[in-house]
């Protein structure tokens, strides 16, 4: 295990001391004490956990919860959560753990929860700096294209981990709109959570197999969206649920009920968030005004 130079952690930890409240918060940002116990908490575990995830506490960035047992769990935030009127939480899919939430399967970074959740509040920051965008790990994502891959176990697991988790942020933040958005088998996750937990504003689902229902109107009264490059290897996966096998219809076909998203250009499964995607702009657009620019007449892209 590397160590960090002592400098680097006394900063860390001088900054993370320094963003406790020694009066009692004004009104009108009553959930702020939580929301900093929290990263106080989290980034003094990950401090004592090791490399990578200590530079990741000594950077200053911020986690919501962080456990680098098994595969590994942790919720990054990017934003202010105390101010935002507009959350998204962006949920991955199959092969996700904590050791590539960085770097992305295989090295790939444009594969890497948390870069994909930069990605997307970039571009939300430059058009409403009162939104914030969390890099959701909270569940096991089932590991190749096994038998878990192929069922919703994992991820009816995940989603009542995820209803929790949105029940708390709305019980902080109830007067903020929340996007659920599922890349992959992520787009199970958050259908099943939106299912659960009736209230959520968007469900964005990005080369989804599946969403655990099989019309958009199960989905809890949230708007629905989806995603399908023509490119995209999750076409080839069969629409079935039978015996327990098989994640039923794709959110993208006809029938389903959801809102078609632009993929021009989408090279594949992996390319929905990459910076200058079609897609990732209209995600953006969804956030931040419930639907894309290029459904709205007059809209040049």
């Amino acid at each position: 295990m590397r160590i960090l130079p002592l400098a680097l952690v006394l900063t860390a930890l001088l900054g993370l001391t320094a963003s406790i409240p020694a009066r009692p918060v004004r009104a009108k940002t009553p959930h702020l004490p939580a929301f900093t116990a929290a990263y106080r908490e989290t980034a003094t575990h990950m401090l004592a956990t090791g490399c990578p995830y200590a530079t990741w506490a000594a950077h200053g960035r911020r986690f919501l919860f962080f456990d680098p047992a098994g595969g590994g769990r942790a919720a990054e935030v990017l934003g202010d959560l105390a101010t935002a009127t507009r959350i998204a939480i962006l949920v991955p899919g199959v092969d996700t753990t904590l050791a590539d939430f960085d770097r992305g399967l295989g090295g790939v970074p444009r594969r890497a929860p948390g870069v994909q959740a930069r990605a997307l509040h970039d571009l939300l920051a430059k058009r409403d700096p009162h939104t914030a965008v969390i890099a959701w790990l909270g569940y096991d994502p089932p590991e190749g294209v096994g038998p878990a891959a192929a069922t919703e176990g994992r991820a009816r697991v995940g989603a009542a981990a995820l209803s929790t988790f949105v029940g708390d942020l709305r019980s902080r933040r109830p007067g903020a709109t929340v996007t659920l958005i599922g890349h992959s088998y992520g787009a199970v996750v958050v259908g099943l959570a939106a299912k659960n937990k009736p209230g959520i504003d968007d469900v964005i689902t990005l080369g989804a197999p599946g969403a655990g229902v099989d019309r958009a109107a199960e989905l809890g009264g949230a708007r629905v969206w989806a995603a399908l490059a023509p490119t995209d290897w999750i076409r080839r996966i069969p629409q079935v649920r039978l015996f327990g096998l098989g994640l039923g219809r794709r959110p993208s076909s006809p029938g389903f009920g959801a809102s078609a998203l632009p993929t021009d250009g989408v090279a594949g499964h992996d390319f929905y968030l990459v910076p200058g995607s079609v897609t990732l702009r209209a995600v953006a657009d969804v956030v931040l005004t419930g639907g894309p620019r290029h459904d709205r007449p007059g809209h040049v892209s």
